[in-house]
């Protein structure tokens, strides 16, 4: 069974208003001052259907493409607070992706995650799965969205039982799955746009800290195919993955 995240499309509703004048027939005869309050009133009315026209504006769509600033998603979070191992993603031919893990928030997820870095697992895999406005997929030995560790943990998120409070934004890093609550493994991805339609169904486990750039950078660089599949000779390679500290 593939491993991978459902996307939930969101229909956005926008109301238009229809403005509409009638002509009415004029006196043949108008006096000065009659006109200058015809004008008067006429401006009135204008101004006031400008003002609520705009005042009545639907936001603007927050969809999967607006990915925003990485300096902006990152300086949201106080990453000095978080309690957890800091990682780098080192990614041949781009450069360093780094992510402090929230331990408090998915202790399974982040030990699971750590015990595959210690063991070298990660090291020349690669992102197999790249949707550009979404997210980067990697983690899977065989390279094609099939692979696994050969061992599954529990779900961290809300539909399984389990709080979490880490929302899908931009920076963060969650496990891919089945449709089994509880078959994540080693299949990992970055959110490169707000997915917060995810939250509550994924296991999100920590945060970019350095490095949305080359994330941004593969977004761009990647043709996806059909559901974000990357052929394995154009999928970005992971060199490795280290833990920089323990806290």
């Amino acid at each position: 069974m593939r491993t991978c995240i459902t996307i939930n499309h969101q229909e956005w509703n926008q109301m238009s208003n229809k403005l509409s004048t009638n002509k009415k027939k004029q006196p043949k005869k108008k006096s000065g001052m009659g006109m200058i309050w015809l004008t008067l009133i006429g401006v009135v009315v204008i101004v006031g259907i400008l003002a609520f026209v705009i005042l009545n504006q639907p936001p603007e769509e927050q969809g999967a493409g607006n990915t925003g600033d990485a300096g902006e998603a990152e300086s949201e979070i106080d990453f000095s607070k978080i309690s957890g191992p800091s990682v780098t993603i080192s990614v041949k031919d781009y450069g360093d992706i780094k992510l402090k893990l929230d331990e408090e928030a998915a202790p399974i997820t982040v030990e699971n995650f750590v015990g595959l870095v210690q063991d070298g697992f990660y090291d020349g895999l690669t992102f197999h799965r790249i949707m550009d406005g979404f997210m980067i997929q990697g983690g899977d030995p065989n390279g094609n969205g099939s692979g696994g560790s050969g061992k599954n943990i529990k779900g961290e998120f809300s539909s399984n039982g389990i709080d979490n409070p880490i929302s899908h934004k931009r920076g963060v890093i969650s496990m891919a799955r089945s449709n089994n609550p509880d078959s994540a493994s080693s299949q990992f991805f970055i959110v490169q746009a707000d997915s917060t339609f995810l939250d509550g169904d994924y296991a999100a486990f920590g945060y970019v800290t350095e490095g949305m750039e080359i994330v941004d950078q593969i977004c761009e660089d990647v043709e996806e195919g059909a559901n974000g599949a990357v052929p394995p000779e154009e999928q970005p390679v992971i060199k490795s993955i280290t833990v920089d500290d323990d806290k």
